[in-house]
């Protein structure tokens, strides 16, 4: 790595020519810049998306050589996990689900937080709280994690 922008590129020599990666290309986790993921003066492996002659790119992606952790999730809808809401949105809470600072996280939907009708998650829980929920949907493609409270707290719930 040569150089971290903070627009979020990273600029990468490879051989005498400039690359870069953009931060989608950085980690199938979510990050809050690429010094998250690389350091100037790291060396990594890196697949090459493109190269573009016309405009001198070269495009690189670290995450291509990785496994993406969400896969792992298709095969666990069903389970019942617990975890801390780590932000509200006016239409439902985010839990994380995988016990690292950078793990996945789910959605829970206003209609999945409680049994009773909740037009504000904040009504209902904080960031911080743990909840115990469901996988009831895991979307690899969208990039999407569907969880239910009811769901985890109703015994015998589909």
């Amino acid at each position: 790595m040569t150089e971290i922008a903070d627009f979020g590129v990273t600029f990468v020599d490879i051989g005498g020519c400039t690359a870069m990666i953009n931060v989608p290309e950085l980690s199938w986790r979510r990050i809050d810049h690429p010094s998250d993921v690389v350091a100037v003066g790291q060396r990594n492996s890196a697949e090459i998306l493109d190269v573009d002659l016309v405009s001198e790119r070269v495009p690189l992606s670290l995450k291509a050589l990785q496994e993406d952790p969400m896969l792992e999730f298709v095969q666990q809808v069903g389970r019942i996990v617990t975890g801390p809401v780590t932000r509200l949105v006016p239409f439902g809470a985010s839990v994380r689900i995988e016990d690292r600072d950078d793990g996945l996280e789910g959605l829970v939907h206003n209609t999945e937080l409680a049994g009773t009708h909740v037009d504000r998650p904040e009504d209902v829980v904080r960031v911080g709280d743990v909840l115990t929920v469901k996988i009831i949907d895991v979307d690899p493609r969208r990039r999407r994690i569907v969880l239910s409270r009811v769901q985890a707290l109703t015994p015998g719930s589909a």
